[in-house]
């Protein structure tokens, strides 16, 4: 059994651009706590091989995915969770004045930032 707290300072970037600080990590998967800055804009991104959930803690987005024949863009706020299936190619962003921050759950684990590529996504990165 494990118990972790959240650190003051972030631990690393995503691939995508986001500070992360890493959660809690086990066999089946693992969980970092996101915070992006107010207005940034991250890269798109797809992943070969792990599923992501996020809950949305406070703050203000949106995230585009596209993932097979359907796309849409979702507003990110305080409450809301969201899915990034395999081979999901989603971008996302900071749209208001305050840091936008959500857990993020990937499953399996997240194997390195080799699982990442990037891509051209409906907005220009800001990062």
């Amino acid at each position: 059994m494990k118990q972790t707290t959240l650190s003051p300072e972030p631990d690393t970037k995503s691939p995508a651009g986001a500070d992360i600080r890493f959660i809690m990590d086990g066999l089946t998967g693992n969980m970092i706590h996101s915070t992006v800055p107010p207005r940034q804009i991250n890269r798109a991104t797809i992943h070969a091989t792990v599923c992501e959930f996020w809950y949305v803690l406070e703050g203000e987005g949106e995230i585009w995915r596209r993932h097979n024949d359907e796309e849409r863009i979702t507003s990110l706020t305080k409450g809301v969770s969201i899915d990034i299936p395999v081979g999901t190619a989603f971008q996302y962003r900071n749209t208001g004045a305050a840091p936008l921050r959500f857990i993020c759950i990937s499953m399996p684990p997240w194997p390195g930032d080799q699982e990442a590529s990037h891509l051209d996504g409906p907005w220009k990165p800001s990062i």
